[in-house]
């Protein structure tokens, strides 16, 4: 990563690694709050010079440090030490300033800021409109207020506080004239609050009370969430990796906890992101799954809408809160342009019934369930009886699964696919999330409804089978397009039908199988195209890259189906991939080329930390255990493996039903594994 990021709540900082944000930054650096950037400029200086950087930390997610120095040949150096966090909407900010020379001296440490308020959409120039205007800067004792009245008639400030003596003046510039003994030290915060008329400011503390209080939260996550170690360096430092970053990203915008997409473009609630990190996360931290759904729910379609991709019943693609958004000039308010949510949101509802039994959730959302059916009925084609989509908003995306990108669904002649398109893992998901619906709405004395849902399921099946499956291949098609064509492409996107339950047994073991030749698994992961197809290339974003969250959705289906040769190839090719990547944190995605480059080789511009890919080593761990719960059954499917190079696993405190599963798996001879029950307050039935 060539940035540093951090966040908390609905604030993040994004910095090079120096920890500055420059005059005239073009990278998008800033502090941002709802989409909006509240810093553009953010440095510090040593008597007018730019301090030389020493050292950029951060392992930890919620906290940044930079060690800079201003020296005079071998005479010696002032050190600055810039340690940050944010805390209940503040940027807190401690620089502490040492005189490594000999004798007293004599400098001025200043800091510039500036704020542009300008909408992410335009600091990334995919979007142009009407914008408001700058306020005058106002420079007060001991502090600056930047503000912005916006186009949406939302005033929008900064404002900047420090606990030293110091000058500023209206152009955002602090001065600090400092005297220091040898060895002598001096501590400056300051605090930086972003507000508007919706936001107003939070009373700062001090820096260590803040920082105390923030490390006691991930403190109190980490006891909310299952307890995992194993024999495996790897495995244990990805695992932890995963939660400090799924904390990091986790949000409530006033339906419960919930996680973003990633950082640092993606610092929103998404519908199939925060949907497929709540689906991993279910084996460590069920209620994240109940705020993801119930947020979801609040903003589900109400009507026809062609500029937003709206239609009743249908779940969001991704919300914004930017000036461009405030006054309509992007649809992202919130932007519905996405196929594959809707069932997502189904399928992660009755995956969380099968892990908790929380019927309480399924009645409240009985609605939502309803509307989210309707919509899917209302999306099937009338040739097919495939639900597919087409772009209607203006400005949205022409392609609506999760490779939304404009060359993603291409056939083996270098054509792309015209829409209506159906996708082949869409099919799954609407398969699985019938199937799932039924023993749920069964239990709520909805019987013919449950049938009914059970016989539109198998119709789909057998549609889908005749349909999408390419003998010559022996996998199924990524999609059949506007002509009832298929997509005659070999991706990994069949891949997450293993899950689903769709494929007939036989082809479902063909396709195990499929994805892990040569052309598909590249010794780190499943790449998401074939590298014989002819839209393949390798540092593409969709076609040819491995994508972390991909492979997660292909593992669960390896595992639920008992593929433990392929689970354990993909879970040990990521686990060597991510001892590749700064502070073992698998990105987004990476570059397709394979194992024989010696690592993973890197793509350019990828998100990280991202939530789906934080989420990915939980997977594993499901995986691992072959655990399968299903509530309405009172019965735990438990099918233990260990990959190569792990030889033991504990997990404590898994939470199923009302309560807890905790096992431990040794590997006695080759792939023969003990298992022990340490803990079993569920009240289900263990199917070893």
């Amino acid at each position: 990563m060539d940035y540093r990021v951090i966040k908390e709540g609905e604030l993040f900082f994004l910095t090079g690694l120096d920890g500055d944000i420059v005059a005239g930054d073009d990278q998008g650096n800033g502090l941002y709050m709802k989409d909006t950037r509240y810093l553009s400029r953010m440095e510090v200086w040593i008597d007018g010079e730019k301090p030389t950087l020493l050292s950029s930390v951060g392992d930890k997610s919620y906290l940044a440090s930079f060690r800079l120095m201003k020296d005079k040949k071998d005479e010696g150096a002032i050190e600055v030490l810039r340690e940050r966090f944010i805390y209940d909407g503040i940027l807190y900010e401690r620089c502490t300033l040492t005189n490594y020379f000999t004798h007293p001296v004599e400098f001025e440490f200043s800091a510039f800021f500036e704020a542009d308020f300008q909408d992410m959409f335009l600091v990334r120039k995919y979007r142009t409109g009407e914008v408001g205007k700058q306020e005058e800067t106002r420079a007060g004792d001991r502090e600056l207020t930047l503000s912005y009245l916006g186009a949406d008639n939302i005033r929008r400030g900064t404002r900047i506080a420090w606990d030293a003596e110091g000058t500023a003046d209206a152009s955002g510039t602090v001065r600090f004239p400092l005297s220091l003994d040898a060895r002598q030290k001096k501590e400056i915060t300051f605090f930086i609050t972003p507000t508007s008329d919706h936001h107003p400011a939070a009373a700062p503390l001090t820096y260590e009370e803040g920082l105390r209080k923030l490390e006691a939260s991930y403190v109190q996550w980490y006891e909310n969430s299952s307890k995992v170690s194993t024999d495996s360096e790897r495995f244990n430092g990805l695992f932890q990796r995963g939660l400090q970053d799924l904390r990091m990203l986790t949000t409530d915008v006033g339906y419960g906890d919930t996680t973003v997409a990633g950082l640092p473009w993606f610092a929103v609630p998404f519908g199939r992101d925060s949907l497929i990190t709540a689906l991993f996360m279910l084996p460590v931290n069920p209620d994240i799954v109940k705020g993801t759904l119930r947020t979801l729910a609040a903003y589900q379609g109400e009507k026809v809408d062609p500029w937003r991709d709206e239609q009743p019943g249908k779940i969001m693609h991704e919300i914004r809160f930017g000036e461009l958004v405030t006054t309509n000039q992007s649809p992202f308010s919130p932007y519905y342009g996405t196929v594959d949510a809707t069932p997502l949101f189904l399928v992660v509802l009755g995956e969380y019934y099968r892990w908790t039994g929380d019927l309480a959730l399924v009645e409240e959302l009985k609605p939502n369930v309803i509307r989210a059916l309707d919509y899917i009925d209302s999306a099937l084609e009338a040739g097919s009886g495939f639900v597919a989509y087409r772009q209607e908003a203006e400005k949205g995306f022409p392609n609506q699964g999760w490779k939304d990108s404009a060359n993603s669904i291409v056939h083996r002649s270098g054509e792309y696919a015209e829409a209506p398109i159906a996708l082949s893992e869409v099919q799954g998901y609407v398969y699985q999330a019938k199937k799932s619906l039924a023993p749920l709405v069964n239990a709520m004395g909805e019987a013919e409804w449950a049938q009914r849902l059970e016989e539109e399921a198998e119709q789909l099946r057998a549609r889908f089978e005749s349909s999408f499956w390419m003998e010559d291949e022996q996998c199924y098609a990524i999609a059949i397009d506007k002509d009832q064509r298929q997509v005659h492409s070999v991706t990994s996107n069949p891949g997450h039908l293993l899950m689903t339950g769709l494929p007939e047994a036989s082809r479902a073991k063909g396709l195990s199988q499929r994805l892990m030749k040569d052309d598909m698994f590249n010794g780190y992961g499943i790449r998401t195209m074939s590298t014989d197809a002819a839209g393949y290339y390798p540092m593409s974003y969709h076609n040819g890259s491995v994508w972390p969250h991909d492979n997660a959705m292909i593992l669960l289906g390896l595992g639920k189906l008992g593929f433990k040769q392929e689970a354990g190839r993909v879970i040990s090719g990521l686990l060597q991939a991510s001892s590749f990547f700064e502070y073992q944190r698998l990105p987004e995605l990476f570059c397709g080329y394979g194992s024989e480059t010696g690592h993973p080789v890197p793509y350019p511009t990828t998100c990280s930390p991202q939530a789906w890919s934080a989420g990915t080593s939980i997977v594993f761990l499901q995986a691992m255990l072959g655990l399968y719960p299903d509530a309405a059954k009172r019965k735990i499917a438990l099918s233990p493996f260990l990959p190569e190079g792990m030889d033991q696993l504990k997990a404590e405190r898994i939470a199923i039903g009302s309560g807890h599963l905790s096992v431990s798996v040794t590997r006695r001879e080759g792939e023969s594994f003990a298992v022990e029950i340490l803990e079993n307050t569920t009240g289900f039935e263990l199917i070893l």
